[in-house]
């Protein structure tokens, strides 16, 4: 006899956030939720955040989202919490890989960065993220890059911008000048070509005027790790600047931090570009010089600055000599790597005595060392008698009148004396210099100038602005601007005489777009100011900006300074952008490498967002680790981020129907506990950007009611405060996911338009604690006792614990400690 098969069990669809998601952005769209309202009736007060614009490459990869999606959640909060947020988005529109594109592909940079911005604000969207899109930049624009024509044409009349003929990096493969910190390691930082020093006309920002105040950080919540490289990177110096002269009477001028030790001075030592070589070297030094310039010219600056004590010290004696001033002895200048002319004065006063590399140099070249300072130790020579190196501070030693001077007053009583005799003074100097913003490239901001025979570099007129990019533009394979070939661009009649002249064929580094891109988003399509000075003063400066820490020397620099010259110009009334900084750390392949097309390990977010739902993603990309620190991505990990979701969709549509009774017992009271601390604990992570102990304390929570939701307390009032609670402290985090669990809730549209909630905390608190007990530092036991208990009680309780007691029989307690609500100590002895 057989019997039929039982029918198999329906089998349950996955929960996945694709189905709804879609549906609930067209729904925000249509309501214009995230409309930007810069005065908002009832006023609130404003919350302006801003997360680090991207470069339009074609696709958002999965390390956009990691900077993207995190501070969305956190821009959502704020608005939950009752803000007024503005949270915009634009595009970092200039810059060489578009143009790198138009040779490789024949592709025009406009064109090819256009549609790479239709597809990346389209990802941006799937993203689910809260920006109003009417704000958007586009700094390949000219309605933006005509307020950088303007800013240029400000900044000449301040002062501020300047034309020189400077040493500058060149790449020969982009054919064009790079910032020092564009150079790494020697090597252009895009293209990876090793870069030379050449001289050029260029156009500067005097940043180094603004070096002291970009010192200070006063009012402002930045990481400390940020404001040391900055720091650093200034390189503030306090020493004295003394003149020593050829035998010829040429001036060599020299910066130390060490005016004291000038007495120990037995030679100079020059940079080997410096202009006073060439008359300094002999006729029988000529060749080994030449030699010399000609090697150093092949090195980077990384390699010159080199501190590493193993390296060889080279360098070339030019046959001359300069005179000391303070003792009047005649001492030979020689040339080194070491010293450049782009840092200090290009020359500097050897003190072998003193100081590391010349003791080195010194040696190798046998060169006098005199010691001027006394050590601390007081012994200037080893047992074998020989000189003992040190760079201490100390008592002045062979070093005239002022001979016994000591340590503590040493460097200020040497200034003293080096300014009442006319050969020194004081001087504080900077590592900074100022930033050359000439590129000779195509697709950049056009600098406006046109240049005459009779009146020079000549400002273009503002009402003439904005000197328009010609888009008829013809690339070169050898990667030149077609600037310098476009007749119709570079003929211009002279703003003064009329006469012909010819415009500046390079553009401005893209830096200068970022440096104010954040007060352009507040009125992106004035056509009168660059900023209007209204919304300025409601909405600036930024409350909280997030980025990488890799811009620290670069944009963040850069934008500090944009914002103090926009203030002494009068269209500011602060002088720093951003009142908070966070950093966001990187997002690495699963081999844990940096991700790269090259490496193959490349995430698409895309394929991601279609299988799994944006929310997915979201979540999961906050839950890798704390978000300052990155870390790799794990394919596997994901599937307990969907569980998750799963979990917390079985909570709230399995028991969204249930009846709400009034109920006071000891587990509605105890899930009013849970809810309660779950808000308090939330709430702590997410202003301090900790999603990822957000996350956790979310899928403890919905275990809890995972546990509960088949009992009678999933009937009461307590489990719909715990259901709508679970949507609302989700509703940053998995946007989407939220507003369909308000909505099987029967809550009104949106969840994006309620409080933040509230926990109140006696009903968080516990009523009973989990003490640890100690005994001579040994946990014996552990003890409930009353939240309310005494230390008196708590102790009491402790000692009478059997598993206690058997190690204070016969024992002598000499010491109590309680450290409230977590352990018990006694100390014993017998």
């Amino acid at each position: 006899m057989t019997t039929a098969a039982a029918p198999a069990k329906p089998k349950r669809e996955r929960f996945s956030p694709t189905a709804f998601e879609q549906k609930w952005r067209d729904a925000w769209d249509a309501a214009k939720l995230y409309k930007f309202d810069p005065h908002p009736d009832p006023p609130k007060p404003k919350w302006y955040a801003v997360t680090m614009y991207p470069y339009p490459s074609g696709d958002l990869h999965i390390g956009h989202w990691y900077a993207m999606a995190p501070p969305d959640a956190a821009a959502r909060y704020r608005r939950m919490r009752g803000y007024n947020v503005f949270f915009p988005m634009g595009f970092d529109a200039f810059g060489l890989p578009a143009e790198n594109a138009a040779i490789k592909r024949g592709a025009h940079p406009y064109t090819w960065t256009m549609a790479n911005i239709e597809n990346m604000r389209r990802q941006m969207r799937s993203m689910g993220t809260m920006f109003d899109w009417d704000q958007e930049v586009i700094t390949c624009q000219p309605e933006y890059y005509k307020w950088n024509q303007w800013f240029f044409l400000q900044f000449l009349k301040a002062g501020l911008a300047y034309r020189a003929e400077a040493s500058v990096w060149w790449c020969p493969s982009c054919q064009t000048v790079l910032a020092n910190e564009q150079v790494v390691d020697g090597r252009c930082e895009r293209c990876e070509t090793e870069v030379y020093r050449r001289e050029l006309e260029q156009w500067f920002f005097n940043i180094v005027r603004y070096a002291e105040e970009l010192l200070n950080y006063d009012g402002l919540d930045w990481p400390e790790r940020v404001k040391t490289m900055q720091r650093n990177w200034i390189g503030r110096s306090e020493g004295a600047r003394v003149t020593f002269k050829t035998e010829a009477g040429d001036a060599i001028e020299v910066f130390t931090t060490r005016p004291d030790t000038l007495w120990g001075a037995t030679f100079m030592v020059l940079a080997p570009e410096h202009p006073l070589v060439e008359k300094l070297t002999t006729p029988e030094q000529r060749s080994a010089v030449s030699d010399y310039q000609a090697h150093t010219r092949r090195q980077s600056e990384i390699e010159r600055l080199s501190t590493d004590i193993e390296k060889e010290k080279t360098g070339v004696f030019t046959g001359g000599y300069a005179i000391n001033p303070v003792n009047n002895e005649r001492i030979p200048v020689w040339i080194a790597d070491y010293v450049l002319m782009t840092y200090g004065t290009g020359a500097i006063m050897a003190v072998p005595a003193h100081d590391e590399r010349d003791w080195a140099f010194a040696h190798k070249f046998g060169l006098p060392i005199v010691p001027v300072i006394e050590p601390a130790s007081g012994d200037l020579y080893d047992p074998d008698g020989n000189l003992r190196f040190h760079h201490d501070y100390g008592t002045m030693i062979n070093s005239g009148e002022l001979t016994g001077t000591p340590g503590d007053v040493a460097v200020s009583k040497t200034i003293e004396w080096l300014q009442a005799r006319g050969i020194g003074t004081g001087e504080v100097t900077y590592r900074l210099r100022d930033w050359g913003v000439s590129r000779q490239r195509y697709w950049g901001t056009p600098i406006p100038i046109i240049y005459c025979d009779d009146h020079g570099a000549v400002p273009v007129p503002e009402e003439d602005l904005p000197v328009l990019l010609p888009l008829d533009a013809e690339f070169k394979p050898t990667g030149e601007s077609p600037l310098k070939y476009n007749e119709e661009f570079l003929n211009a009649p002279c703003p003064i005489c009329g006469k012909p002249g010819q415009r500046e064929s390079d553009t401005m580094d893209t830096f200068v777009d970022s440096s104010w891109y954040q007060y352009r988003y507040l009125s992106p399509h004035d056509d009168e100011l660059p900023v209007d000075p209204d919304l300025a003063s409601l909405w600036l400066p930024v409350d909280q900006y997030t980025g990488g820490i890799e811009h620290a020397t670069m944009h963040l620099m850069y934008t500090r300074f944009f914002t103090k010259a926009m203030r002494d110009i009068g269209l500011l009334s602060f002088g720093e952008p951003f009142t908070r900084l966070f950093n966001q750390g990187i997002i690495l392949g699963e081999d844990n490498e940096k991700m790269s097309k090259s490496r193959g390990n490349v995430i698409d977010p895309d394929d991601l967002v279609e299988r799994l739902g944006a929310d997915t993603v979201r979540l999961f990309l906050m839950f890798l680790g704390p978000w300052d620190q990155g870390g790799p991505w794990n394919s596997q990990g994901i599937a307990g981020i969907q569980r998750f979701l799963e979990r917390a969709n079985t909570v709230i549509s399995e028991t969204a129907g249930n009846a709400t009774a009034a109920v006071d017992d000891d587990a509605t009271r105890q899930l009013r506990r849970i809810t309660h601390q779950v808000i308090r604990d939330a709430t702590e992570d997410i202003d301090g950007f900790q999603f990822n102990t957000m996350i956790a304390e979310l899928m403890e929570f919905v275990n809890d009611l995972m546990r509960l939701k088949d009992t009678p307390v999933a009937h009461t009032a307590a489990w719909r405060e715990a259901t709508e609670t679970l949507a609302l402290l989700l509703a940053p985090l998995a946007p989407h996911t939220a507003e369909e669990f308000w909505h099987i809730l029967g809550k009104p549209f949106s969840v994006h338009q309620q409080a933040w909630p509230t926990w109140d905390p006696a009903i968080a608190a516990e009523e009973t604690l989990d003490i640890a007990v100690q005994v001579n530092g040994k946990v014996r036991d552990r003890i409930t006792v009353a939240a309310d208990a005494s230390e008196s009680d708590v102790l009491a309780i402790a000692k009478a614990s059997s598993k206690v007691a058997q190690w204070l029989d016969g024992k002598t307690i000499v010491r109590e400690m309680y450290v409230p609500g977590r352990l018990v100590n006694l100390a014993v002895k017998g």
